[in-house]
């Protein structure tokens, strides 16, 4: 048992680090209070809060699994590197992609409540 009280206090303990270090990641956290807000005050069913919590997860996942290659990536190679630069933008990618996926998921939930 001590072995996953471990596991968890390292995973929290990434997630401090991570919203410590990271503006981007903060801005995202900032973002979902709103959204969970205006979704309670819009009286969201349990399956919008769903869809919506998934969707925040991604974001804020993806968000976190780019902050770590970006870390990992300045470790291994601290001078510019052509390669480096390309995982960086491809990391840096997937997290863009989810955002616009995020955002649209967010009109398609929010849009039809906003205009009742």
């Amino acid at each position: 048992m001590d072995k996953h009280i471990a596991s968890f206090k390292a995973a929290f303990n990434g997630i401090y680090i991570a919203l410590k270090s990271e503006w981007n990641l903060r801005f995202h956290f900032f973002i979902s209070v709103i959204v969970i807000t205006l979704a309670t005050i819009l009286k969201f069913s349990i399956l919008e809060f769903s869809v919506l919590f998934l969707t925040i997860g991604l974001v804020i996942s993806i968000e976190m699994v780019n902050t770590s290659i970006e870390e990992l990536c300045n470790y291994v190679q601290p001078e510019k590197h052509e390669i480096i630069k390309k995982i960086k933008d491809i990391s840096a990618g997937a997290v863009l992609v989810s955002s616009l996926i995020a955002m649209l998921i967010g009109i398609a939930l929010f849009l039809p409540k906003l205009l009742r």
